[in-house]
């Protein structure tokens, strides 16, 4: 029987022994690279490649675009026939092949050179042709295929999409790129309303609100949590300030005491002091509070003043949990 996990570690071994060589290719060519997009505000980077290449340029080109660097990918054959009018003489070029001797490539340089546009080249060779007529070259030394037969890039495209992660880490790093700038970018999934949803956007405020005065009935502030049906009250004083909140689960505990809840005030039973939130309070965060405190429901103030409540199933229903 074939020994299956035999080839998969001498792959991951392989692959592994090239990523170690990259150490090396982090020298001050990688450092004028970055010097050289972080300063390039007027254009973008355009990233080419063929083949395994270009799927490699285009997650690297993806992971730009996402982390601060304005980025996108030009299949070099459409470059030769009309895309080529994309690059503009401010962007930056990045071309990607591993032998440095792409055809499709090269015969863009003449072009390229015409609009003046910086060209970084990423190749195994440091010295091939697109290496030499480059202005940067970063060079990818994985001498070693994963593949046995030496044929199908695996290191080098490996050793690649690495050296795509640190330019574009390394460039976040230096902007200053925050985890919102990260999400505005990425509005659509759970990643962008994690990162940008604020309680403001999902509070109940208005008459949606559960609010009684501290010498309402027990029995009456019932009737308020069930008909705004968030499991919990605000208790307020004249001026609408919080000075306690009473929940589904303070009304078992009162009831194991056998507390007259027909004559018996929300303000001899609520508690005091409860954990409130800001209504500009993330989404996430007000989550982890919540979870820190064994608590399901939050009042948010402002000014000690009650303007919004919410439960765990307002998180849920936005995509928060």
């Amino acid at each position: 029987m074939f020994d299956y996990r035999a080839a998969a570690n001498k792959v991951l071994t392989t692959e592994i022994n090239a990523l170690k060589k990259l150490e090396h290719s982090f020298n001050q060519n990688f450092i004028d690279v970055c010097n050289l997009i972080l300063a390039n505000k007027a254009g973008k980077v355009v990233v080419m490649g063929m083949g395994k290449s270009g799927h490699i340029g285009k997650k690297i080109a993806a992971t730009f675009a996402s982390t601060g660097t304005p980025a996108f990918f030009v299949h070099p054959g459409e470059a030769a026939h009309g895309d080529l009018g994309m690059v503009s003489p401010e962007d930056i070029v990045i071309t990607i092949s591993n032998s440095g001797e792409s055809s499709e490539i090269l015969g863009l340089f003449p072009v390229l050179k015409r609009l003046k546009v910086k060209m970084i080249s990423i190749t195994g060779k440091a010295q091939s042709t697109m290496a030499k007529l480059s202005d940067y070259h970063l060079l990818i030394d994985a001498s070693e295929e994963a593949c046995p037969l030496g044929l199908a890039p695996t290191s080098s495209t490996t050793a690649t999409l690495v050296m795509g992660d640190a330019l574009a880490v390394a460039l976040l790093q230096a902007r200053g790129f925050t985890a919102e700038d990260f999400a505005l970018s990425h509005p659509g999934g759970a990643l962008g309303r994690k990162l940008l949803l604020r309680l403001t956007d999902i509070m109940h405020t208005g008459d949606a609100l559960p609010l009684v005065p501290a010498n309402t009935l027990i029995k009456d502030a019932l009737i308020e949590i069930s008909q705004k049906g968030l499991g919990m009250v605000a208790v307020v004083c004249e001026n609408e300030s919080l000075v306690g909140i009473f929940t589904d689960g303070d009304l078992r505990r009162i009831l194991d005491k056998r507390i007259d809840i027909h004559s018996t005030a929300i303000g001899e039973v609520m508690t005091v002091k409860p954990t409130t939130a800001n209504a500009n309070m993330l989404a996430a965060e007000a989550l982890n509070l919540m979870q820190e405190n064994s608590i399901s429901g939050l009042i948010i103030c402002e000014d000690k003043k009650v303007i919004g409540a919410l439960n765990m199933h307002d998180l849920l229903k936005a995509g928060v949990l």
